[in-house]
């Protein structure tokens, strides 16, 4: 344990590189809603307020239906993340996972505040931020660790320095990823079952903001 939080103070330099990138993303993701045209403006609200609607009349699916769902959904980022960071040629991967991430959030609460103002900033924070506030550090803490054991992979194998064993790195790595996973799967509940509450709350604002 103590080791893996050596590692972790180690990799701050990246997880500040990660947070930086993944913001990066939000802002562009931000600016694109801004660079729709018209129509597309047009068909997003349109799906917007049908999502709404539905979402008032009907509900969203049982908790039970959707948590697999969700955490399948989840957990595919922390795998794809922890894959890519055991291959040389998967470095650029991690990053584009992290930039895209961003970019989706982004365009999300863009979208919303665009089309809603103040309600749909009100939306965002009950539907798209309490998971994220964890999602988002787990995502990026796996992604830096992704990063180091990748670079450390560079030095061994491509450029030959073997001065240290990749052993005992890989399995404070994976360690680490599959504590990550963990939360992901409490995140997970957290989605399933308390934002869709909160979202039923909110979307009758919206109903009849439209």
């Amino acid at each position: 344990m103590r080791s893996l939080r050596l590692m972790m103070k180690e990799q701050t330099p990246l997880y500040i590189f990660v947070a930086v990138l993944f913001l990066v993303g939000v802002v562009f993701g931000a600016l694109i809603v801004s660079a729709l045209t018209l129509d597309q403006q047009q068909e997003l609200g349109d799906y917007l307020g049908n999502f709404f609607v539905t979402v008032d009349q009907q509900g969203l699916p049982t908790a039970p239906d959707s948590y697999w769902d969700i955490a399948a959904l989840n957990l595919k980022w922390i795998g794809l993340i922890w894959i890519l960071g055991l291959s040389v040629i998967g470095l650029p991967g991690i990053l584009i996972l992290d930039f895209l991430k961003g970019v989706l959030i982004g365009f999300t609460v863009g979208t919303l505040v665009s089309e809603y103002s103040w309600h749909g900033m009100l939306f965002a924070l009950v539907s798209v931020a309490p998971h994220n506030l964890v999602l988002i550090p787990v995502l990026l803490v796996g992604s830096a660790a992704a990063i180091a054991f990748s670079l450390l992979m560079i030095r061994s194998r491509v450029l030959g320095q073997r001065r240290s064993p990749v052993t005992r790195p890989f399995a404070m790595y994976t360690l680490l990823s599959l504590g990550l996973a963990v939360l992901v799967l409490g995140v997970s509940g957290f989605e399933a079952w308390v934002t869709p509450s909160m979202m039923r709350w909110v979307t009758p604002m919206l109903v009849s903001n439209a």
